[in-house]
């Protein structure tokens, strides 16, 4: 485990002593605040107390009023709607949230997700194809068709129109369809531009009910299926994203669909979940349907209303996905073998690795695990229909993006962004791109002058015995977590071991720690029990987090260490 920096986030003090004034709380909670830019009373109480009545007027977004018309025309000519998403978990919700929507106002629907291996993603020629085989006259593409100006053209000739609800960066060119809704257009004045693809489609919905003077009242069942989204597409926990994950959280915890109940039910899994739970325990069993077989599984289940069925289809879910954890696990075993019998493999800028038999749905994965066991930028890539794909992934200060960019001279195509791009190549440029790439990487590292050590974020300094109830009570209410509001991470010092510490498989921490004269506290560190021996010194530092975990059915309160130094 390579060693980490530590380092507290700075805050403006006078921002700090103002909110401790007007809001009358701890210092150290007003101290969180405005690390989180939040600034005044009345920002304070719109983060502590989301309103729903915050979200903005959906009319505020580029050809809104075109798409409600041309929704509004189709549902009134009775014409064939195609719901059209991606296949991961934000594509996949926003399918079942507009078909289980539509279906109230209209017969005529059915949706389309790409073979992730046959059709790759978007929008795809084929796509258009089974549209057309179906008369269908309208197409709603959701998470997908900002950069489909070619596919949408043929659909036109073929007397096929668009709606799009995207919220990936377009190019120059947008295509021609009825209506292109995504907020990141440099066009459009909507005021919140961090939507997921499923938040884009619900502003649709709340978009169409608001013309047609409709209640409101009906998107309340599909919070479970936006705050799904918007946890697992990692979108940042402000704004409209907070308020909508805040009721989507108490919507599936309280009243969840059919399907959620059962998957979670399959899984082992407890209520309440929260944004982290749903991450790391919906997500990839919804994930798993299009990495190893067909996402409308994902759908079915999300549209399930029938228990039985539901059970059945969680259960098919959880099977590909332990059959997913299985290949993930020992990819990651041989990638990680590969890695460390190269000569000087410490002394490696990136880390590029090979392998045909390799799981084209896994590789994204693996290599983000060896980016937090490496801390370089890393590039997974195995063999399909005779050409070399591969997913890479970054660090914070390294665009990996720009650097495959520059070595494009040996790649068939690649795309993607700043931390995360996937790639293509012929087998026999191999060693030269990664030659090149190596070399790009290792350039930017010293141009940059890039100190490549990991960095431990800490917001702020705290002693166990000001963990107390009324502490707790006002630290949920900083949820739900999320980028841009992160679970706060705390450190103490003169941290000992209260004698139950132990080793888990797995290399886990099993935590019984105390300080000072406080009470006793338990915790878990996940992939620390490399640092075991630090903890038999008679005191060390430790920086966790604070968070309820839920066993039979009762919670308690623990600390799940993120670093422990002597």
């Amino acid at each position: 485990m390579m060693a980490k920096k530590w380092q507290f986030k700075p805050h403006d003090p006078k921002i700090a002593t103002h909110l401790q004034e007007v809001l009358g709380i701890d210092p150290i909670f007003c101290q969180l605040l405005a690390q989180r830019g939040i600034t005044t009373y009345e920002a304070a109480k719109a983060y502590f107390r989301p309103n729903i009545a915050d979200l903005h007027d959906p009319f505020l977004m580029k050809d809104m009023n075109n798409a409600v018309v041309r929704l509004q025309q189709a549902i009134h000519n009775q014409e064939n709607i195609l719901i059209y998403g991606d296949y991961d978990v934000d594509g996949t919700t926003s399918v079942a949230m507009m078909y289980e929507f539509l279906n109230d106002h209209h017969a005529g629907l059915d949706y389309y997700i790409p073979d992730r291996y046959k059709e790759g993603y978007g929008i795809s020629m084929q796509g258009i194809d089974y549209a057309k085989q179906n008369n269908v006259q309208l197409i709603i593409a959701i998470d997908c068709g900002i950069n489909a100006v070619k596919q949408i053209a043929h659909a036109s000739t073929l007397g096929i129109d668009f709606i799009i609800c995207d919220h990936h960066l377009p190019a120059s060119e947008l295509p021609k369809a009825v209506a292109v809704l995504d907020p990141t257009r440099s066009d459009c004045d909507y005021p919140y531009k961090k939507l997921s693809g499923c938040g884009v489609a619900f502003k649709l919905m709340q978009g169409f009910l608001q013309h047609n003077q409709l209640p409101t009242s009906a998107l309340n069942r599909a919070l479970d299926l936006l705050v799904v989204s918007i946890a697992c597409d990692i979108m940042p926990m402000t704004g409209e994203n907070r308020i909508l994950a805040h009721f989507g959280l108490k919507q599936l915890n309280r009243q969840p669909r059919s399907g959620f109940r059962a998957l979670i039910h399959v899984l082992g899994r407890e209520f309440p979940f929260s944004i982290s739970d749903v991450v790391f325990g919906i997500g990839p069993s919804i994930n798993a349907a299009g990495r190893l077989a067909d996402a409308r599984l994902a759908v079915r289940l999300l549209l399930a209303k029938d228990k039985k069925v539901a059970l059945h289809l969680a259960q098919e879910l959880k099977f590909k996905n332990d059959k997913r954890k299985d290949f993930e696990r020992e990819i990651t075993k041989e990638a990680i073998n590969q890695v460390e019998h190269q000569e000087n493999w410490q002394q490696l800028p990136a880390i590029v690795v090979y392998e045909p038999s390799w799981h084209k749905g896994v590789i994204g994965i693996v290599a983000s695990k060896l980016v937090d066991r490496y801390h370089r930028p890393s590039i997974v890539l195995t063999l399909s229909n005779e050409q070399v794909v591969g997913s890479a992934r970054s660090i914070r200060g390294i665009d990996v993006h720009e650097a495959i960019d520059k070595c494009s001279e040996w790649l068939v195509n690649f795309g993607g962004h700043q931390h995360a791009a996937g790639l293509t190549l012929l087998p026999e440029h191999l060693v030269h791109f990664r030659k090149q790439f190596e070399n790009i990487i290792q350039q930017q590292i010293q141009q940059q002058q890039l100190d490549t050590t990991p960095i431990q974020h800490i917001d702020a300094p705290l002693d166990f015995e000001q963990i107390t109830p009324s502490f707790l009570n006002i630290l949920k209410q900083f949820a739900p977590f999320g980028p841009q509001n992160r679970r706060p991470v705390f450190a103490s010092k003169g941290v000992r071991d209260a004698g139950r510490t132990k080793v888990l498989k797995g290399n886990h921490l099993s935590l019984d720690v105390q300080q000072k004269g406080a009470l006793r506290m338990k915790g878990i560190g996940f992939g620390l029990g490399d640092v075991y021996n630090d903890l038999q010194q008679p005191s060390f530092e430790m920086c966790y987090v604070i968070e309820e975990d839920t066993w039979k059915g009762r919670q308690r309160t623990r600390l799940r260490a993120k670093d422990i130094r002597g």
